[in-house]
């Protein structure tokens, strides 16, 4: 026998096995992307390339790539990731966001609060379609970031459809984006007649004091009528900057808000009830003139020829930089839920 003590002989179960090494997965081989519609860069689709990825992890570690994704496309399809319930979803809007979730105030559609700052989507019924908007776009104030969760998808329909905002505003007549850049608009809301939310809810408050003081912080006219009724007027921005790209977007509700858009019966039955004056809500210039109808009908008409939809499935996640994409809503049969939620305020320059 050798100098070498037995003890110091490998075991025959040891000879000839490879040393173990850790392996490490990189985060850039964690997720695939792809374009979700071809021919269509919105939106970007993003998938896991393993499984059991955890997406609030790799949003947290890939904040950066995630707003230049946005930047360029406008909005992000997370699709297979198995995210699980609203906490996680909640920790996903802050994982996404530079400043936090933000509250849904001054409200202008019919939403519940499902836990802390998560919402439902806009509760119009199934067979309403909402037309395309951007989130909050007729206030002074509105989130940069909306992220929907589909939790349930509808049985027929029910699309998120979505446009490039950037696009609108290059497909509108530039002779009405000028005009509208220009003169600006003004949103007329009455409240109480019940037809529409009633102040309460807009503001979140009972107290006449919490409102006056929001309008007053906000650049908001408002009249207390003799009824109990209140009325409002904001004047607000037609065409926004883009704070992060620069790029002019349409942004705007007034296409939504005129009296234009409602049904020829139902527009008709208010006029004669209330007058336009009194209506619900309706938009203008900011100089209190009339919108003509016909230029409302070619915004809309550019809306149209850029949306794009795609059938929603359940775990889907859609996060969209809110004033680069427009977003809506398509009739629906059965049991649909999406939850919303919005962060990182920005506001008119």
């Amino acid at each position: 026998m050798s100098e070498r003590a037995a003890g110091d002989l490998p075991s025959l179960g040891s000879l000839g096995r490879p040393a173990r090494r850790a392996v490490v997965v990189s985060q850039e081989s964690l997720v695939n992307s792809s374009s979700l519609l071809p021919g269509s860069s919105l939106p970007l689709l993003i998938e896991p390339a393993l499984e059991d990825v955890d997406l609030v992890g790799w949003a947290k570690n890939h904040l950066d790539q995630i707003e230049a994704y946005l930047d360029e496309r406008g909005g992000i399809l997370f699709r297979g990731f198995n995210l699980g319930g609203i906490d996680r979803f909640q920790e996903l809007n802050q994982a996404t966001s530079r400043t936090g979730l933000l509250e849904y105030s001054y409200r202008s559609t019919p939403r519940t609060q499902v836990q802390g700052k998560i919402y439902t989507s806009t509760e119009y019924p199934a067979q309403q379609h909402i037309p395309l908007h951007n989130e909050m776009a007729y206030s002074r104030s509105w989130p940069l970031r909306i992220t929907f969760f589909c939790v349930k998808n509808a049985e027929r329909g029910g699309e998120t459809p979505i446009a490039d905002s950037r696009r609108v505003h290059e497909r509108i007549p530039r002779e009405i984006r000028e005009e509208f850049a220009a003169r600006q608009v003004l949103y007329v809301r009455n409240y109480g007649q019940g037809l529409d939310l009633p102040w309460q809810t807009v503001f979140q408050t009972e107290s006449r004091e919490d409102v006056e003081r929001f309008c007053r912080e906000h650049g908001i006219e408002l009249e207390w009528k003799d009824d109990g009724g209140l009325r409002t007027k904001q004047l607000c921005q037609a065409v926004a900057v883009h704070p992060r790209t620069g790029a002019p977007v349409w942004f705007n509700q007034a296409h939504l808000f005129h009296f234009s858009s409602l049904e020829p019966a139902l527009r008709e039955s208010l006029l004669r009830s209330f007058g336009e004056e009194n209506l619900p809500r309706n938009a203008c210039f900011g100089d209190g003139s009339p919108i003509d109808p016909a230029a409302l009908a070619e915004i809309r008409r550019a809306y149209q020829e850029e949306t794009v939809a795609f059938p929603w499935q359940e775990g889907d996640v859609l996060l969209l930089d809110n004033m680069l994409t427009a977003h809506g809503r398509a009739p629906f049969e059965g049991e649909r839920k999406i939850l919303v939620g919005m962060s990182d305020e920005s506001s008119a320059a």
